[in-house]
């Protein structure tokens, strides 16, 4: 059950992400049967990026989905287990460190800011404002 729920809510933020306007490949990328330094390598020259490891078909039950978070081409977190755990833990990251969301994410990281976690919400721009009404109506 937990797995369910989980996979919900990684579908809502992805969809969130391209509601926004913003590529949702570009914040959260899945990979097929690859390893983790390949992995790594790809991400190696991107700011803020959420890799998703997916195992081969036929291990699947021996492999895990691999969720991880990787800044300034650095994995920072490992084994997050979902994709929403990845963007709360990337939160608490950008927080602790002081970190500026990518202007590729501004709106995405202002929902996850101002909306989920009620940070600020005096100021929302025009394109939050219209999903929070939207959201509460």
């Amino acid at each position: 059950m937990k797995h369910h729920i989980d996979g919900r809510r990684d579908i809502i933020i992805r969809c969130l992400v391209e509601y926004l306007g913003e590529s949702g490949e570009e914040l959260i990328k899945d990979y097929q049967d690859v390893s983790q330094e390949a992995v790594k390598e790809d991400c190696s020259n991107h700011m803020m990026k959420i890799t998703v490891i997916h195992p081969n078909v036929a291990q699947e039950n021996q492999n895990p989905v691999t969720v991880s978070v990787i800044i300034e081409g650095t994995e920072v977190l490992e084994d997050c287990g979902s994709v929403t755990n990845a963007c709360l833990l990337l939160m608490v990251v950008i927080y602790a460190f002081n970190l500026s969301y990518p202007l590729k994410f501004k709106y995405t990281f202002e929902v996850f800011q101002k909306l989920f976690l009620e940070l600020d919400i005096l100021k929302m721009s025009a394109k939050v404002q219209s999903l929070h009404k939207k959201l509460l109506a």
